[in-house]
């Protein structure tokens, strides 16, 4: 348990950085974790938290400041718990998450890669092409608030300008609050998602009562000033549906154009367009197909990875547990004219149920699992003997419990590691591993 308490001032030197963002001090042996300070600062901080093995403090002044600190380019910054690191600059960042993730592998995984893989990087801000906001009517302010939620609290932060959406959404925070303020069901709209595409763009209203005509119209005219298709929400994901009678798809491009993707605003895309494209690259140049292969893509989605890998290799099966996301992969793949791709529904979390596709053998396996990791699957290895694997990561601590299995039982060598810029300004670390058959 920790204990709330208010401390008299200490002064101390910051020596690390924690997962979450906070800079980590040592008072008397003990860490003392300081939001808003950074590695190589003197400080001065008030404890604010006290637990057996740790302290929790506040920032009060930067006595000495890192080299690597920088002027937040959000007004919002410190308040809103969308970013975290605004503070470091964009090569610190990267810096910190390699280290995290190398530090990992060592800790949990008892494993260090032959290399490091230079960093996958992408725009520092206006990157985000998915989002979900919170909306919230404030009685005591008499206003609608739209915006993620504040650091450390369950509150919509009150946004009026967001400098990690894509440009174009930058100022969306506080036109949403000023639309949903002129609806009848202000106080029934509880989120907003955004979905873009390439081109186009949508909204998704969570509507926990139906609209009246005259919000259906405000939320049309609001989508027409925008260029956004309005969508809405009232029950589970299977509810959501377009205002207008007919909406072109959304879509967006990898494999340098020549493979487009159809989703639907829901459906699970990467956040960052850029360094997506820079990973499907790079898998492709890391997993090394050649024209004889076959190629297992497990957590497959859309086909992000599958399709343009489908055109160096001569047969490619994708896997995913979400049976709308297989369907709409299959579409993929005959709007691509891709033909030797197979795509199949299947839990990859319970490797008992698996089909038939699992008793073959694979040249290649690619991997993308969610943070979890994907260890029920590591075992399956052995049947596979693929030659290469590459290994899409969301969260360095379950990479590096898999990585220590295919090395250590699987008879893999890591040959590769790094990490990915997928959320700048955030201390989310998305990493790429790659692991080659033999001793």
């Amino acid at each position: 348990m920790a204990r709330e308490l208010k401390a008299e001032p200490l002064e101390a030197d910051v020596v690390d950085l924690a997962h979450d963002g906070r800079g980590i001090a040592r008072v008397s042996g003990k860490a003392v974790f300081i939001a808003g300070a950074l590695p190589g600062e003197r400080v001065r901080f008030r404890v604010t938290k006290r637990r057996r093995q740790l302290e929790e403090a506040v920032l009060l002044e930067v006595l000495t400041a890192s080299p690597d600190r920088v002027t937040p380019r959000c007004a919002h910054f410190g308040v809103c718990g969308g970013c975290s690191l605004q503070h470091l600059s964009p090569e610190a960042q990267l810096a910190a998450k390699q280290r995290q993730l190398l530090d990992n592998l060592e800790r949990i995984g008892g494993v260090r890669p032959l290399r490091v893989i230079e960093p996958l990087r992408g725009p520092a801000f206006a990157y985000r092409r998915r989002a979900r906001l919170g909306v919230k009517y404030v009685h005591k302010k008499g206003r609608v608030l739209a915006g993620f939620r504040e650091r450390d609290k369950p509150y919509v932060a009150d946004l009026r300008r967001c400098e990690i959406l894509l440009e174009r959404f930058a100022t969306l925070p506080e036109e949403l609050a000023a639309l949903v303020e002129t609806l009848s069901i202000r106080e029934r709209i509880p989120q907003v998602e955004l979905a873009a595409g390439d081109e186009r763009a949508a909204l998704v209203f969570r509507i926990m009562q139906p609209l009246s005509a005259a919000d259906a119209a405000a939320l049309e005219r609001f989508g027409a000033r925008l260029d956004v298709q309005i969508h809405v929400q009232p029950g589970g994901l299977d509810s959501i549906r377009p205002l207008a009678a007919e909406v072109p798809a959304l879509e967006y491009a990898v494999d340098a154009g020549r493979v487009v993707l159809e989703f639907g605003p829901s459906d699970f895309v990467q956040i960052n367009r850029e360094v997506n494209r820079a990973m499907v690259a790079a898998a492709q140049g890391l997993l090394a197909p050649e024209p004889a292969d076959s190629v297992l893509d497990l957590f497959c989605g859309l086909g992000n990875f599958t399709l343009p890998l489908s055109r160096l290799a001569a047969r490619i099966v994708g896997v995913e547990g979400d049976e709308g996301l297989v369907r709409k992969a299959r579409l993929n793949a005959l709007r691509n004219g891709i033909g030797n791709a197979e795509f199949l529904a299947e839990n990859l979390f319970e490797p008992s149920g698996f089909g038939a596709w699992a008793e073959r053998a694979y040249d290649l396996v690619l991997l993308d699992p969610p943070r979890a990791g994907a260890v029920e699957i590591m075992e399956r290895m052995a049947q596979w003997r693929p030659r290469r694997v590459v290994y899409i990561s969301c969260h360095p601590g379950s990479l590096a419990r898999d990585a220590g299995i295919l090395v250590r039982s699987q008879g893999y060598r890591l040959i590769g590691a790094g990490v990915m810029d997928m959320f700048p300004q955030t201390t989310h670390v998305e990493s790429v591993a790659v692991f080659e058959h033999g001793a």
